[in-house]
């Protein structure tokens, strides 16, 4: 009786509903190619574009439609103005996202929706650049000078030329209200800024760029003639990374396999996370380290990858391979279709490279899955220091695998052993003991 049920209801699902979810599907698809959104007045042409780059990124057709519309709706809005595309700048965009929000439109409400469409047209070059970016006063002409000086005679990455600009815009911003007040900056200045920003941090996390930042900085006016001294001896000395003087915090063994355990490797996102989290535990990488690996870096043959540090450094290490095994799963089938190079991409679309703070949040989520106290990268890497000192290596073997510029880095691991530090100890003298 149950075949015969079950014959019968795949014939009847394949003489009603079959030929209705064809039609359906046809008519959607026809829909589609009949209601396709021509763009016009200044952003004509540039929808077949959009299209294509969206897709190519990994938008969902119904998304894609969306930003066409979007786009169109802002070819209109510039021509109802009558601006056109050399008028159209970030103020521009924000007059039409403040325009659709007061006539109460649901979508396009802010630049972060039209990010998509903006990218594009930059890319296009129609998108003019930023007027906050324009170096038209004083300030911005001399931090431009100044990172051109980073770049060309410091070759600092793009992360440290961030920061150090931060920095120096800042200290423009307390020192001086005119440009004569950078060339008759003096050394008590200098040592009152860093006094106000001590005293405004205190309490706070802590701050490792701030100071190098401004000596940087100081150095630069000096070569570059904008101050007569160089007041660099002028920025008091901080009183260096507090973990310099702690035992370094190690996340425990077994919670880290508790996170790697916890990792749905039924789902894509799971072979991502897995793979993310076991490259911290044994290559220990620092988050960014993981964030950069790029699919050129890696020589399957060989079983070995390149690692770019801190420093611009780039290192040659061996690829375990239970490492190699995860990645090789996350790339044939979990690793969406993309152009992106480097090995993790984001899980959704636009599927582009991962962010630093994107590994450290992925490693958050999976201590909260697996229901242990949140640690980060940095705490996984010296997991695998305090392994390795516990299995009897050398602080020069510790410092080659974590890849220490400098022996004193490594020198904080010394701390954990307490079976080699206990001979050192001297006995406390009984008359002191009283």
């Amino acid at each position: 009786m149950l075949p015969f049920l079950s014959s019968g209801l795949v014939i009847i699902w394949a003489c009603l509903v079959w030929p209705w979810a064809s039609r359906r599907r046809g008519a959607i698809e026809g829909g589609l190619a009949m209601t396709r959104i021509v763009v016009v007045g200044p952003l004509s042409g540039h929808e077949d574009g959009l299209r294509r780059r969206l897709t190519e990124d990994g938008y969902a057709l119904d998304t894609v439609r969306e930003h066409v519309r979007l786009l169109s709706e802002l070819s209109d809005w510039l021509d109802g103005h009558e601006l056109g595309t050399a008028d159209l700048s970030e103020v521009t965009v924000r007059q039409f996202v403040a325009d659709r929000r007061g006539a109460g439109l649901r979508t396009g409400r802010s630049a972060r929706a039209l990010a998509p469409i903006l990218s594009h047209l930059a890319a296009q070059q129609v998108l003019s650049p930023s007027v906050t970016t324009d170096p038209s006063t004083w300030q911005e002409v001399l931090l431009a000078e100044y990172s051109a000086f980073l770049e060309g005679e410091r070759a600092v990455s793009a992360g440290t030329l961030k920061h150090y600009r931060r920095c120096a815009r800042v200290f423009l911003d307390w020192a001086s209200d005119t440009e004569d007040c950078v060339w008759r900056l003096e050394a008590g200045q200098v040592t009152a800024y860093v006094m106000d920003w001590a005293r405004r941090r205190e309490g706070g996390r802590p701050d490792m760029v701030t100071l190098p930042a401004l000596r940087s900085f100081l150095r630069f006016l000096h070569v570059a003639g904008h101050v007569q001294d160089l007041l660099v001896g002028a920025v008091p000395a901080g009183r260096g990374h507090p973990g310099r003087h702690e035992v370094p915090r190690a996340a425990a063994a077994h919670d880290i396999q508790t996170v790697l355990d916890s990792c749905d490797r039924q789902t894509a996102i799971g072979r991502r996370d897995y793979a993310i989290v076991l490259s911290l535990t044994r290559l220990a990488l620092r988050g960014g380290e993981v964030a950069k690996i790029r699919l050129e870096d890696i020589d399957w043959h060989a079983g070995q990858v390149a690692v770019h540090g801190k420093g611009s450094r780039r290192d040659m290490l061996p690829l375990p391979a239970d490492v190699g095994q995860a990645w090789a799963e996350y790339l044939l089938t979990a690793r969406p279709k993309t152009a992106a190079a480097t090995l993790f991409v984001t899980a959704k679309a636009p599927f582009t490279a991962l962010a630093v703070s994107s590994v450290t949040l992925v490693l958050a989520r999976a201590c909260t899955r697996a229901g242990v106290a949140r640690f980060g990268p940095h705490r996984v890497r010296h997991a695998a220091a305090c392994g390795l000192l516990q299995a009897g290596a050398s602080m020069e073997e510790i410092g080659q695998l974590l890849r220490h510029a400098q022996q004193r880095t490594t020198a904080i691991y010394a701390k954990v052993d307490q079976q080699r530090l206990s001979p050192l100890a001297r006995a406390c003298p009984e008359a002191v003991a009283r």
